[in-house]
């Protein structure tokens, strides 16, 4: 196999590329529109316009209030300020906290530092595809329990969770129980397949990210539900109406503006055309590949993941065989993906260590095509046929 020219991109839960009229819309803000939104000058108060512009279009987008949107810096502040923006407002009333054990780093490292503050977390476990059981959420409330964070859908294996309905049933219990539980969703892989409407899921607080719907990096933001206890995390010049100081990033809010509306926009067109490739692709696997297992849920799964374990192998030299042939893919969660550790996702869902570590994800996007999933169908089972024969480096 020689290195290949060509770069196929499999690995949009990674990330994305920014879309050529995302960087149009950012443009101006690099140069003619560089002011800071607090000065009170003309082209300060133009960048004051286009933060105000992105945050109507996106409240719009969601179903929220325009003050309901607080931009972030990216999907983990996003988390790290829901947990602990909540967490420290309601302490007076209570330390428990619910979510599960196939979250989002960012929502599980959150949730051990607040462990370290004398927090009571409950990490509920989830069933061979992924799912928690909504009345397993409802069951660990009590009445110290103060806020419950459920991803939307996960970033490894794709798997969706009932939002609408355990929020409904979080709500149910609260009010029975006369007490005030926070309901937030990480709903950062979901955006551009999903509907992410707040209102419609019932939910408190929601997380985005713009680089993981074809905006720019360090940009996202954190719905806050009017009247939702919130405590800053970022103090200063009060910025986003004392919930997040620090200036604006005017030209990564106003490209986030655009990707989040052209992601809905076309949420239809590019489900259906991920979930073409996707169905192709997995067939293709497991036509030509032995032993391999499909990890996640069947049905209630993203359009464009496909993670597998690969019997006799392990994940690192697929993916580096991969990208000698010119595919990119990931093993996991690309903030982990340096890690040894095995995957806790895929731990969580009964692999064993040795399963985990022989993952694969595969995540397509929207400029993937039927030739790309058939010339990776061509690479990848000689590369599996090959490192099956290789002795295992734990056997040297």
């Amino acid at each position: 196999m020689t290195m290949s020219e060509r770069i196929i991109y499999m690995d949009h839960s990674a990330t994305t590329p920014v879309r050529s009229e995302v960087l149009s819309a950012m443009l101006p803000y690099f140069t003619s529109g560089f002011g800071n939104p607090s000065s009170i000058y003309t082209i300060g108060q133009e960048a004051r316009k286009a933060v105000d512009d992105a945050r109507e279009r996106i409240a719009r987008i969601l179903g929220a209030r325009m003050g309901e949107i607080v931009f972030t810096s990216g999907g983990t502040e996003s988390d790290n300020a829901a947990l602990k923006g909540v967490a420290f407002a309601l302490r007076a009333l209570g330390k428990h906290i619910i979510t599960t054990a196939i979250e989002h780093h960012a929502v599980l490292h959150t949730c051990y530092q607040l462990e370290q503050f004398g927090f009571d977390i409950t990490y509920l476990p989830v069933d061979e595809y992924g799912l928690v059981n909504p009345q397993d959420v409802v069951d660990a409330i009590k009445d110290e329990t103060i806020l419950v964070s459920v991803m939307m859908a996960n970033n490894e294996i794709g798997t969706i969770q009932p939002i609408k309905e355990i929020s409904r049933l979080v709500k149910a219990e609260a009010d029975r129980r006369n007490r005030t539980v926070i309901m937030h969703t990480d709903a950062v892989q979901a955006a551009g397949f999903l509907d992410i409407n707040v209102r419609a899921l019932g939910v408190d607080l929601l997380s985005l990210s713009a680089h993981k719907i074809y905006g720019p990096k360090g940009v996202g933001l954190l719905y806050v539900k009017r009247g939702t206890p919130f405590e800053e995390q970022n103090a200063g010049g009060g910025q986003e109406r004392q919930r997040r100081s620090g200036t604006e990033n005017v030209p990564g809010i106003v490209g986030f503006g655009e990707a989040l509306y052209l992601a809905v926009s076309e949420r239809e067109e590019t489900s259906a055309h991920c979930l073409r490739l996707r169905e192709r692709l997995t067939q293709g696997i497991f036509e030509t590949i032995d032993a391999v297992r499909l990890n996640g849920h069947t049905e209630h799964r993203l359009p464009n993941n496909v993670n597998i374990s690969i019997k006799g192998v392990e994940g690192e030299p697929v993916l580096l065989g991969l990208d000698f042939a010119g595919v990119c893919a990931s093993s996991g969660s690309a903030c982990s993906s340096a890690s040894l550790e095995p995957s806790h996702v895929l731990l969580a869902i009964g692999l064993t260590a040795e399963e985990a570590q022989s993952s694969l994800r595969i995540t397509l996007g929207r400029d993937n095509t039927e030739e790309d999933v058939d010339y990776l169908l061509s690479v990848l089972p000689d590369l599996i046929g090959k490192l099956r024969l290789m002795p295992s480096l734990s056997a040297v």
